[in-house]
């Protein structure tokens, strides 16, 4: 949903001034603030941003609905039954804290009965507009934690983000002391900062607490927490017995989307901790998934951020959890999943199996904890899932020869962060990698920035001499890694995804028939350049399918492919500036914007004479919108919400601005 603000200095244009695109040799510029899907989207500008109220059917009227639909669609449409609803914890029993101001955005917390003897407490960050740098939030995010009181024991499972430091402690402590017991063991499920950034000030409080976790995940907390701690190490099929019948069982999970995750079940009550898996960034009062059709879109949209380059791996967690009875999912982020579980754990079953099936694949072997080793390959294994291509995460670090040798020879493309030279166990793999090699292997190298990195021109020259092929030269770090960094890296991994698919490509295209691309023809559009800038990355591409959509609201349509650059740039809040060009004078902007560009290139580099210049301003007003009194004509700035639909088949999702 959009709201048009026209230029304070400009006249209202009549509807007829609207259209696009338009006769006036001129470049006309629309500046809209809007999201972006992670697939294939087409966006639409109305005004107005309204949320469309909650449906709660009354039973009677929730049959005769679903009586008349799909099992599927059922579940989209009804919110609840009657009898979840009050299974729900009354309001008297939620308890919400004040609201705190941190930088100017509002937290809280949110405190509630999960299930017998355990307690939530939700973390709500109501105002957080972007998360790891790499994609945007709509409706801001929670970090959810879990106290389990346990006959003779209590646990802590998970902590909360740094921020929330004082008003997540309070909480803790009050629920604590209300029981008149102590922290007996923390179980980290993973030590990505949002959920273990307070576990050091927890262990200040309850120093006698026993840590729980993995190998690799009690490895990477001596170096978070700075302070001596009882660790205890679990594997997979390990029990802790709180007493009551309370027994946590830990299931490995790694890559989900961290190398040290895990989840916990708790016998007593069908509680699956799942921490990232089974998310989604949607901050609301509402604890549990009581409104579901409201929560799709940030549940996909959270699967194809963090899970989609993983699942090999999502698929692996399911087979290992799928003889547990969890009736519940107490996942880290957003509403817990409690009335809908079976639908929404198949959804990520279907969606990890789809990707699966691709043609190509690609492993990514990076070194756990070690510089940015861990955020950069994630940032290159998204690039690659946005071409349709599958990953296959591996930790050099920890991984087994053997397993190195197989993954290296059942994949097309390999990615190689460059690990810390002084490890013996690094050393293993790339020895086991390089012996692995296919000479048909397509190699992409990368520079982790971590102080100690195996130099990657001799990683080069040892893939190289038993016949692998490099894709490019490496991607270097020489700063601290930035957005323009992260875009670079998620270009480079699209780029690889495309060369191991073009033949499929070229092929998909020469099977359309020729009735298809008759009707495709007569679809009405123009030439663009849309342009969009966020911190130091920028990007610009060529549109073609950009389209009105209404007059009132005013709205237009823009299609954007899945696998474009620019599309990491267009998330939810994110400005951008749709340039239209004039009938005039514009071959050599288009002529500029549709070369091919390497990974990172600044799109706006060469100049190529007054036309670049104008797209060039119009970039500058993505972030200061000011600047068009100068530069351009016209302008038009919106606001823009999020719509999110289904468009079918390999296009994956619409998103409607």
């Amino acid at each position: 949903y959009a709201r048009c603000q026209h230029h304070p200095k400009r006249p209202r244009p009549e509807r007829s001034a609207m259209l696009l695109p338009t006769s006036s040799s001129s470049a006309r510029a629309l500046s809209l603030r809007g999201p972006a899907s992670k697939q294939l989207h087409t966006a639409a500008l109305p005004c107005g941003r309204v949320r469309p109220p909650t449906r709660r059917l009354e039973p009677s009227a929730a049959a005769s609905l679903g009586s008349q639909q799909q099992p599927h669609e059922r579940r989209r449409d009804i919110v609840a039954s009657a009898a979840q609803l009050e299974a729900a914890p009354e309001a008297a029993a939620v308890k919400m804290s004040d609201i705190h101001m941190w930088n100017g955005k509002r937290l809280q917390t949110q405190v509630l009965p999960l299930a017998e003897n355990t307690v939530s407490i939700r973390s709500l960050d109501w105002d957080r507009d972007r998360f790891d740098i790499e994609f945007g939030l709509e409706e801001g995010t929670t970090y959810n934690s879990f106290l389990i009181f346990g006959k003779d024991k209590t646990a802590l499972v998970d902590a909360s983000h740094e921020k929330f430091h004082d008003l997540y402690l309070a909480t803790l402590e009050g629920e604590l002391k209300k029981m008149g017991r102590a922290i007996d063991y923390i179980v980290v499920s993973h030590t990505e900062p949002d959920h273990s950034g307070l576990i050091p000030a927890v262990l200040d409080r309850y120093p006698e607490a026993i840590v729980c976790g993995s190998k690799v995940c009690l490895t990477f907390l001596q170096g978070l927490t700075h302070r001596p701690f009882t660790p205890q190490q679990v594997k997979g099929g390990d029990k802790i017995d709180l007493g009551g019948g309370h027994v946590l069982e830990f299931v490995m999970a790694p890559n989900l989307h961290w190398p040290d995750t895990m989840f916990s079940f708790d016998h007593a009550t069908g509680v699956m901790y799942t921490c990232d898996a089974f998310g989604l960034h949607y901050c609301t009062e509402d604890a549990f998934d009581v409104d579901v059709k409201a929560m799709l879109p940030h549940y996909r949209f959270y699967f194809d951020c963090l899970m989609k380059p993983n699942a090999k791996s999502v698929t692996t967690a399911l087979r290992k959890v799928k003889d547990l009875p969890y009736e519940t999912i107490a996942n880290g982020h957003g509403p817990i999943l409690k009335f809908n579980v079976p639908e929404l754990v198949g959804d990520y079953q279907n969606w990890a199996s789809n990707i699966e099936k691709g043609k190509a694949s690609v492993a990514v072997f990076y070194a756990s904890d070690y510089g940015f080793s861990d955020r950069l390959s994630q940032t290159l294994a998204r690039g690659i899932t946005k071409a349709g291509v599958q990953t296959e995460m591996v930790d050099m670090l920890s991984a087994d020869p053997q397993e190195v040798v197989a993954v290296a020879a059942r994949n097309a493309g390999l990615i190689v962060m460059a690990p810390p030279n002084d490890s013996p166990e690094a050393r293993t793999s790339l020895a086991a990698l390089t012996s692995a090699v296919k000479k048909s292997t397509t190699v992409l190298l990368a520079e982790s920035f971590g102080g100690r990195d195996e130099p990657v021109d001799t990683l080069k020259r040892s893939l190289t001499d038993v016949g692998a092929t490099l894709l490019t030269a490496p991607l270097r770090v020489k700063e601290l890694p930035a957005q323009a960094l992260y875009q670079a890296f998620e270009e480079a991994g699209t780029d690889l995804a495309q060369a191991l698919t073009c033949k499929d490509r070229l092929a998909e295209l020469k099977s359309i028939s020729s009735d298809k691309f008759k009707a495709i023809a007569r679809i009405s559009s123009g030439l663009y350049v849309v342009t969009a800038a966020h911190n130091n990355a920028r990007s610009a591409m060529v549109a073609s399918w950009v389209s009105q959509a209404s007059f009132e609201p005013l709205g237009l349509t823009v299609a954007i492919a899945k696998d474009r650059a620019i599309e990491s740039l267009m998330q939810v809040g994110d400005t951008f500036v749709l340039n239209a060009l004039g009938e005039d004078d514009f071959s050599a902007t288009m002529r500029h914007f549709l070369q091919r560009f390497t990974a990172g290139q600044d799109r706006f580099e060469a100049s190529v004479g007054e036309s670049v210049a104008r797209v060039r301003a119009g970039v500058a007003n993505a972030t200061d919108s000011t600047r068009n009194e100068t530069t351009l004509p016209a302008a038009y700035h919106c606001q823009a919400g999020q719509v999110r639909g289904k468009c079918g088949g390999k296009c994956g999702q619409i998103l409607t601005f």
